[in-house]
């Protein structure tokens, strides 16, 4: 049987066991809840952001900055190598 090809049993007709319920219960209600939180941080940032332009920093500078910043010093060293490389193939 391909992927494609739909089981003999329909959905309905599946039961999952007691434990296996509960157990998807649970992370279906830690995943909502992980969720809401990240919604939340999200918002907080989104409010740092704000706060920042307010104070006149350039927001998309600040994001750059964090970008560079995730990165380790070799993986930074080698994207601004590279960029100075392809840089100089345009402008000469």
């Amino acid at each position: 049987m391909d992927a494609n090809t739909p089981t003999d049993t329909p959905a309905e007709d599946v039961n999952l066991g007691t434990a296996a319920q509960g157990q998807l219960k649970s992370l279906i209600a830690r995943i909502e809840r992980l969720e809401e939180d990240k919604a939340a941080v999200a918002q907080d940032i989104k409010e740092v952001y704000a706060e920042a332009k307010s104070m006149g920093f350039e927001t998309k500078i600040l994001r750059k900055v964090i970008s560079i910043r995730k990165k380790d010093s070799h993986e930074r060293a080698e994207e601004e190598a590279l960029l100075d490389l392809y840089l100089s193939a345009v402008e000469s």
